[in-house]
């Protein structure tokens, strides 16, 4: 895959993807930008798998590692916050300059588009966005308590091979007591760049597993190469933090008019009141999709999902009829909640 650097004016230096329309039929004229999770973390193997797919459908897609994440650079640790990544990806569409786009989020990258949709200037740059998976849009939703979707994966898998960062004291100790809001994301314990090169794909193993459904867990694909596994785990709990410190937006969120879709996987390891606060709050959602046989990880290269999702995506941004039902709904968010899908 072919990287280039983007200078934006917001100070963020990222790393962009772009895979064209890659076949001879119907091109579709609006750019798909990707907007992945972590939340400071590089695209993953499988999500680039998914996003060529998407492009052989005659999309012309966009995605970029946040700042910090991936192939991108690196920003003072205080600058890492969710308000700044809803400019970064403002940003992002107007240096692009293709006009409207769509946005698919990711996880994370759910909860920056869910916030863009909540701010009418950078809305105004949205032509169709898709929720995937989201985290919490903001405090009070990140304060809620609830459960998760079927049983993922966590616990049953067998462990990722290879060296951890968490096993070395220093780095256990210091990841340990940042996790638990002792220490803060800025500690001159560990520096950012030494945190993100320590951390591996091992040491989020049992994180990689809750993505998946239970019934997969001795077949759990392996998601990023050495070369291309990039975290930060201070930059990502910032961000985090960021998000439960921020007040409520839905206010401004029910005052939404871009047209969005929800997507909900079976085995979410997503809170699922995380889930269904943004459907019951932004009235532009016109469909949920509930992906049966998944986990939060909705593609993943194992069996057809990968084609499942593309079809439940590419229906929404042509407006075509959703190939599943329309679920759960506002209506039937009561009901959802308690049956524990």
């Amino acid at each position: 895959m072919t990287t280039q650097h983007w200078s934006l004016p917001t100070g963020s230096r990222v790393a962009v993807y772009h895979y064209p329309p890659a076949n001879p039929g119907p091109r579709h004229p609006i750019p798909l930008v990707y907007l992945n999770g972590g939340p400071v973390r590089g695209i993953s193997v499988l999500d680039h798998r998914f996003l060529q797919l998407l492009a052989r459908q005659g999309y012309d897609v966009y995605a970029y590692e946040q700042a910090g994440g991936g192939r991108s650079d690196l920003l003072p640790m205080s600058q890492y916050t969710i308000s700044r990544s809803v400019r970064d990806l403002a940003a992002f569409v107007d240096r692009l300059n293709k006009g409207k786009v769509d946005i698919l989020g990711f996880s994370s990258g759910g909860t920056v588009l869910t916030r863009a949709l909540a701010d009418p200037r950078v809305a105004a740059r949205l032509h169709r966005a898709i929720i995937a998976e989201p985290g919490p849009m903001d405090g009070p939703t990140a304060r809620i308590t609830g459960h998760k979707g079927r049983q993922s994966a966590r616990g049953l898998a067998p462990a990722q091979s290879g060296p951890r960062s968490t096993h070395v004291p220093r780095y256990a100790v210091a990841f340990g007591l940042m996790r638990l809001g002792l220490l803060t994301p800025d500690t001159g314990l560990i520096g950012q760049a030494e945190g993100d090169n320590a951390f591996t794909a091992a040491d989020l193993s049992s994180d990689t597993a809750s993505a998946y459904c239970a019934r997969d867990a001795h077949r759990i694909p392996a998601e990023d190469t050495a070369q291309n596994f990039s975290f930060s785990p201070a930059a990502s709990l910032r961000i985090q933090q960021t998000v439960k410190d921020s007040p409520s937006i839905a206010t401004k969120l029910r005052r939404s008019r871009t047209p969005a879709m929800l997507m909900i996987a079976e085995c979410s390891s997503q809170l699922r009141q995380w889930e269904t606060t943004v459907l019951a709050n932004d009235p532009a959602i016109r469909r949920t999709q509930y992906m049966p046989g998944v986990g939060h990880h909705m593609w993943n290269g194992l069996d057809d999902n990968n084609d499942r999702a593309a079809a439940v995506i590419t229906a929404f941004l042509q407006d075509r009829p959703a190939p599943l039902p329309n679920h759960p709904t506002r209506d039937e968010i009561p009901a959802f909640l308690r049956d524990r899908k």
